[in-house]
């Protein structure tokens, strides 16, 4: 028996995740495609080698998402180094976050959900391997998403003037509409990247596409750097950008995508796989896969209507601190923070939910849901005694950490801290957002997208009421944006009790009340070590971050993280073992495993 591969959420790791997207997010949901395209059962070959070729595969992916997500942040750090959290870089942020947009919105939620896996199925099933319905999806694609870049580049002001506000600088929209121009037609390179990289899954090739973003990261990093040393670092805080400069990032960020996709073409043909263009589409099934997609279709369009107003609100977010002098803090704020929030959750609960699927799948064609239910509560637990601990540390130091890592060049330790103060308020939804994650692998066993659109629905609904009200609650500036913070972060323990509770009921069994009293006692143990890190800090003197000292002051800074961390880690530890969380046990052991592993090669 092989796994059908299941479906992703639109934004990447969950259909919870509705927030701005980014190219990390992107390759997320093309990484998470790649890990549940893999074959449960590998046919004639023995459990041993089967095992071994699995574990192999998944080092392989867990390794290339670790370092394209490392890649990733070093080039959020050198973006944020040359243009800041100013009103510039949010026109920058906005025009290169619409590509995803766009293609996630018309094309890439019904491909990673049905077309991957039809292609799947018949590379396995068809006598020629799959070739010619691979040749006829990769046309079909590619001339949507042909036409698609076009049509969004001709609209780019109109694209743009949606996911802004009314107010917006007329300066900051225009150089919006000049980014949005250049960067719409990484449309076409996203789909086919996502495209080759599933051919390429499908043939047992896995290790190009988890590691070609890395050479888009490369790029990008490599343009930032060039901008530096044209622009210095003072011209996104003047407002002001050359058209020079705005076609070297356009252009630049433009061609990392273009590279991140045909980086992969020579390795299809050392793979044996040859592109040719088939225009035959009538009768290929092409038409049945695409009326599987409704439901998806449907989560996505209830996602995309939220990041479009999420995006408006950052971006106001932002015109109302310049308006009222306040430290610059908008959608690219907004951005960060979001990424720093989902590392703990794409380094951690992505790699243990990695092989979860196909297990779990066997497990409810084979009628033992009651197993199912098992699993998906033991993940929890475990994810649940690694995630705490982190979004602890990081509820303590998110501002310290923001700072070491965003606060040079063009943006200030100011702007930094203060994206770093919405770090610590998104790390109180963390533990219900990667549990959900962990939820929605036992709705994907049951083969069921319906449900998950309809907690998705109710989660925008929570977060839509929250938002508006605390936005306007607050001050302008910063708390703005926090305020989106905090109302993501209730939505998310929202969403996430009442995908528990319809699985549960479903399920009969989900050891609910041992799940609870775990996650209680880890939450308990999560702030207690909160409080002791908070002492921790109080009893430290104070550090500044800028002045003749900064590089004295921001190793200080380094040690402050450092020593509050290891100490908030020994005390959850210390809590939850007088507790009794039998998972403290199970994890320690995990990675005594892990290490041992590791050491013998």
């Amino acid at each position: 028996m092989t796994t059908e591969p299941e479906r992703t959420g639109p934004d990447g790791d969950a259909p919870l995740a509705s927030v701005p997207p980014d190219a990390a997010d992107f390759e997320a949901e093309v990484s998470e495609a790649a890990r549940e395209s893999q074959p449960g059962d590998l046919g004639a070959n023995p459990p041993s080698a089967a095992g071994s070729t699995l574990a192999r595969n998944s080092a392989v992916m867990a390794t290339g998402t670790v370092v394209s997500r490392v890649t990733g942040v070093l080039r959020d750090v050198a973006m944020t180094a040359a243009l800041g959290f100013f009103l510039v870089s949010d026109a920058y942020s906005l025009g290169n976050s619409l590509p995803t947009v766009v293609y996630i919105l018309v094309i890439g939620g019904a491909l990673n959900a049905v077309f991957i896996p039809q292609l799947v199925r018949r590379m396995k099933e068809d006598a020629d391997g799959g070739k010619a319905y691979a040749d006829r999806l990769l046309t079909l694609v590619g001339s949507v998403l042909l036409v698609l870049s076009v049509v969004a580049v001709a609209l780019a002001p109109w694209i743009v003037d949606l996911y802004t506000p009314a107010d917006y600088p007329a300066n900051e929209f225009d150089l919006a509409v000049a980014f949005a121009r250049l960067c719409l037609p990484q449309i076409f390179f996203y789909g086919l990247y996502a495209m080759l990289s599933q051919v390429l899954n499908s043939r047992g090739k896995f290790g190009a596409p988890m590691f070609a973003p890395i050479a888009n990261n490369v790029v990008a990093i490599i343009t930032f750097g060039i901008f530096i040393a044209v622009a210095g670092t003072s011209a996104a805080a003047d407002g002001m950008l050359t058209n020079d400069q705005v076609l070297l990032l356009g252009i630049g960020t433009t061609l990392g995508v273009m590279l991140q996709a045909l980086i992969l073409v020579p390795v299809l043909w050392r793979a044996g796989y040859l592109w040719k263009p088939r225009f035959d589409w009538r009768g290929a099934g092409l038409g049945k896969a695409g009326g599987l997609a409704v439901w998806t279709i449907g989560l996505v369009l209830v996602n995309q209507a939220t990041y479009l107003l999420i995006t408006r609100l950052a971006t106001q977010a932002n015109v109302n601190a310049a308006d009222a002098g306040k430290i610059a803090a908008g959608l690219t704020t907004y951005q960060k923070a979001h990424l720093v929030f989902m590392l703990p959750h794409s380094v951690i609960t992505v790699s243990i939910v990695t092989a979860m699927l196909p297990a779990l799948s066997r497990l409810a064609a084979d009628g033992r849901l009651s197993q199912v239910g098992s699993d998906v509560a033991k993940t929890m637990r475990m994810v649940a005694v690694l995630i705490v601990p982190v979004a602890a540390v990081l509820i303590v130091n998110g501002a310290a950490v923001a700072i070491l890592l965003f606060g040079y060049g063009a943006a200030t330790p100011e702007q930094a801290g203060l994206m770093g103060l919405i770090v610590s308020v998104f790390m109180l939804g963390l533990l219900p957002f990667t549990l959900f994650y962990v939820l929605l692998r036992g709705y994907y066993a049951l083969e069921d997208t319906r449900t998950p659109f309809w907690v998705t629905v109710a989660f925008s609904v929570a977060l839509l009421a929250l938002v508006y009200p605390l936005f306007a609650l607050v001050p302008v500036g910063g708390s703005q944006v926090a305020a989106i913070a905090l109302a993501y972060s209730i939505a998310y323990w929202i969403g996430f009790a009442i995908a528990w509770w319809i699985l549960a009921r479903r399920i009969g069994s989900m050891e609910s009340g041992r799940t609870a009293w775990t996650l209680g006692r880890l939450v308990i143990a999560g702030a207690v070590s909160v409080a002791v890190m908070l002492l921790c800090l109080a009893l430290l003197v104070g550090i500044e971050t800028d002045g003749p000292a900064e590089s004295l002051n921001r190793l200080l800074l380094l040690l402050n993280v450092a020593l509050t961390s290891a100490v908030g880690l020994s005390v959850f530890l210390l809590a939850a073992w007088a507790m009794r969380v039998a998972e403290i046990a199970d994890v320690l052991s995990l990675a005594g495993r892990v290490a041992r592993r590791g050491r013998h090669g």
